[in-house]
């Protein structure tokens, strides 16, 4: 016989941890949950729901949908009419005060070990990394997709099952003063910082401001917390002061450094991945990414510089980076098939900020098109750079020349300052909109290109990604797509 899983919240700790009320004449909350979720439309039956308030919608009213589901049961802060009374309900003063609390209990009863990762680029990766590299060496819980703010954190914390031996954690910020609660709630037993960029500079008066933010992470430290950090990066001595200063009993350097503790030794990449050997702690590893670029080798090395910092199985979990799902529109290739052949696209369209855009670029610079095939950028706006924008997008054309990237195709405000920045030969074609720009992509892409498509999310060009990833062969059927071009694929 099965033994029954062990419920991840019973209705009396919900109360506890948050001090809740049940309802008039309950005596206990004789239910339990084995979720945590937040948003109605994902609750699974048996999950917790807590009603959070947001700027478009009030989760309270989605309660009674969500018990209707299956919700074990709701922490609400005002209770529907129709459901008063009922003994599925914790009411509380605030709900994402309550969300927070149940973080925090959960952390509280934990026994695992905690990784939490920021930087200015990198995280997600990093997080899914981490998970991978620490789930070969032990029952581990990670951050799903990138819930890594003030509801991510907390939501993350209370989903923590029994059993985890470690915990990962992504924490995210673009002001100042947001990873202190963040860090002190999760209280990590290792905190990275993959690196330090000029990103959310609308927010920020330098990148020495951005360090200094970042720095926060170190904040809640557990007694025996190690730092992670970017020996390559030019704040690693400042970041290290402040580490020692927050009580981290180890600091670990990783990079191409000399002095670094996980230290690169070697690298190769080919279109599908990257072959690593690495020094860690006089540890050598050799082991594949399952994607091409440096920047990914690098963050690698944090990964097993946390290993090595809470004595994990450095060959179990340097393996286990083999296996590791490169998430959409983070740099995904796919391979499309057309009537004249094939092409690759590589769906970046998830986020960009300067950094991100050289590393993408190296990659496209490294891929190889095959035949008459061309190196192709279709490239947003990078948002959040404050009154210098145009000029930073203006100085990637001397990034996109040094990789032999053939064609250049822009969209948004941002980008025009690169259109005209770039040689009459790389310039594709610019438009106003993501929207306008579709079109004039999927006619100029051809088979054995190589297109590489980024921008910020907000600049909206997943939709060409979309477009051209989804384009099916049979369409293809065009005097077009005959002399190798793509036509009506949208």
């Amino acid at each position: 016989m099965t033994a029954r899983p062990q419920a991840l919240w019973t209705g009396d700790d919900v109360v506890a941890a948050t001090n809740g009320r049940l309802p008039s004449g309950a005596p206990s909350a004789d239910w339990q949950a084995g979720g945590v979720s937040i948003d109605s439309r994902t609750c699974a039956p048996g999950d917790l729901f807590v009603a959070i308030a947001g700027p478009n919608f009030d989760g309270h009213d989605f309660v009674g949908e969500a018990l209707s589901a299956g919700a074990a049961g709701a922490v609400v802060h005002r209770i529907p009419v129709e459901l008063e009374g009922s003994p599925k309900l914790v009411a509380v003063d605030d709900c994402e005060a309550a969300l927070t609390a149940l973080g925090r209990f959960a952390r509280n009863r934990s026994g695992a070990q905690f990784i939490c990762v920021t930087g200015s680029v990198g995280k997600t990766g990093t997080k899914d990394g981490l998970a991978a590299a620490f789930g070969a060496c032990g029952a581990t819980h990670a951050t799903v997709g990138n819930l890594n703010n003030h509801l991510g954190t907390p939501l993350t914390l209370a989903r923590t099952p029994a059993e985890a031996v470690y915990g990962v954690l992504e924490l995210g910020m673009n002001h100042a003063g947001e990873l202190t609660p963040l860090s002190q709630l999760a209280r990590p037993d290792v905190a990275i910082i993959t690196n330090i960029e000029a990103v959310h500079l609308e927010f920020f008066d330098s990148v020495a401001a951005i360090a200094e933010a970042k720095s926060e992470i170190f904040a809640g430290l557990s007694d025996n917390g190690v730092a992670v950090l970017n020996r390559d990066n030019a704040y690693f001595a400042f970041l290290a002061s402040i580490a020692a200063d927050q009580g981290a009993k180890r600091i670990i350097g990783f990079g191409a450094d000399p002095e670094a503790d996980a230290r690169l030794v070697a690298s190769k990449f080919d279109d599908e991945g990257s072959d690593v050997t690495a020094d860690v702690d006089g540890h050598t590893v050799r082991y594949r990414l399952n994607a091409p670029g440096r920047h990914r080798v690098i963050n690698s090395l944090a990964v097993l510089a946390a290993v090595a910092g809470l004595g994990a199985n450095l060959d179990a979990a340097a393996a286990a980076l083999g296996d590791v799902a490169i998430a959409r529109g983070r740099g995904r290739r796919h391979r499309i098939s057309i009537a004249a052949g094939e092409f690759v696209v590589i769906d970046d369209s998830y986020n960009a900020s300067p950094a991100s855009m050289r590393a993408a670029f190296d990659v496209l610079g490294g891929a190889y098109p095959e035949g008459t095939g061309r190196r192709m950028a279709v490239l947003g706006d990078m948002l959040e750079l404050g009154p210098d924008a145009s000029r930073i997008h203006a100085g990637l054309a001397r990034n996109l020349a040094a990789n032999r990237i053939d064609q250049v195709f822009t969209t948004g405000e941002l980008m025009a300052a690169l259109n005209e920045a770039l040689p009459q030969n790389m310039r594709g074609d610019h438009a106003a909109t993501p929207e306008h720009l579709l079109p004039i992509v999927v006619r100029a892409v051809q088979a054995g290109d190589v297109v590489l498509v980024k921008g910020s999310l907000g600049s909206r060009v997943g939709p060409i990604a979309d477009a051209l990833i989804n384009y099916a062969s049979e369409k293809s059927e065009t005097p077009d797509a005959a002399e190798g071009g793509i036509r009506n694929a949208v």
